[in-house]
């Protein structure tokens, strides 16, 4: 049975007796704390921190927490939150035909692999309705011919659906300025090459006419800037010159199903913590 664990996760500038702080608060409480990791970014002179504790072995719950926390995180000018495994994450998910990423994250999800919710699967095609729906999931189309009203539309989904994150899974469309920035840290992309090599559209094709010996996936943060933002978790595979793109793009969907599911798996962890377009990752 997994014990039901708090997740507190820092950052902070750096100094002395941040650790000291933190731990004599929980060890005061009588917190047990289960896992514990630390860096600092040395050029930004900033501290990260996570930590996991058992919230049986605390007197209080997680609002408590929160009032009693606060005198402590003012004094270290901390950016911090807390967060409780008994609440699983709801990963809104957008899909357009191709499934390989979908089926992958939905075989996770459905054996318990990957602890979330998926409250609703979004897509500009009805291709995978079916397979969604089989899944007990609600498929819900929106057309993109008006990209605009399309994205407001997601955009409202997303919120009716209380999603904590918004995860393409080659989602091939470029998502608008505005919504990347109203949710900053929450969007979460599969790109199908290894950033910032080849960027945009087809980069196996990309990666082929290029002659190169590898080729990876991405998975990262969306921002507005295309196929920019904070990387979380990327990988690779070789290959050679008898390699046609065909065989590219079927090595390249392997890579990216399993870099899209060790990233999100960090996300919903509270693994992953941002350094302007860096990342700390907690493995």
């Amino acid at each position: 049975m997994t014990i039901r664990r708090y997740t507190l996760t820092i950052s902070c500038p750096d100094r002395t007796g941040i650790i000291a702080a933190v731990s004599g608060f929980i060890a005061q409480h009588g917190g047990f704390i289960v896992e514990a990791s630390y860096h600092t970014e040395q050029e930004a002179q900033r501290f990260f921190m996570r930590q996991e504790i058992r919230a049986d072995s605390l007197p209080f719950d997680a609002a408590e927490f929160h009032r009693r926390f606060s005198a402590l995180s003012d004094e270290f000018n901390m950016d911090w939150q807390l967060s409780d495994s008994a609440l699983k994450k709801r990963l809104v998910v957008l899909v357009s035909k191709q499934d390989h990423c979908l089926d992958d994250l939905l075989h996770r999800w459905r054996s318990g692999e990957l602890q979330v919710d998926i409250p609703c699967v979004i897509s500009n095609h009805e291709d995978l309705r079916s397979f969604v729906e089989w899944h007990g999931i609600p498929f819900i189309h929106v057309d993109m011919a008006n990209k605009e009203a399309a994205f407001q539309r997601i955009s409202a989904l997303f919120e009716e659906y209380r999603g904590d994150a918004m995860v393409l899974a080659r989602f091939m469309q470029i998502l608008p300025p505005w919504l990347c920035q109203r949710y900053p840290g929450r969007v979460i992309n599969i790109h199908h090459s290894f950033l910032p090599s080849f960027v945009g559209a087809k980069p196996y094709h990309q990666a082929y006419q290029r002659g190169v010996k590898l080729i990876g996936a991405t998975c990262h943060y969306v921002t507005d800037e295309l196929d920019a933002g904070p990387i979380i978790e990327q990988d690779t595979v070789r290959i050679d010159h008898g390699d046609t793109v065909d065989d590219l793009v079927r090595y390249g969907r392997d890579i990216e199903k399993t870099v899209l599911s060790r990233g999100l798996r960090y996300h919903v962890e509270d693994r992953v913590l941002v350094c302007g377009n860096k990342t700390i990752v907690f493995r």
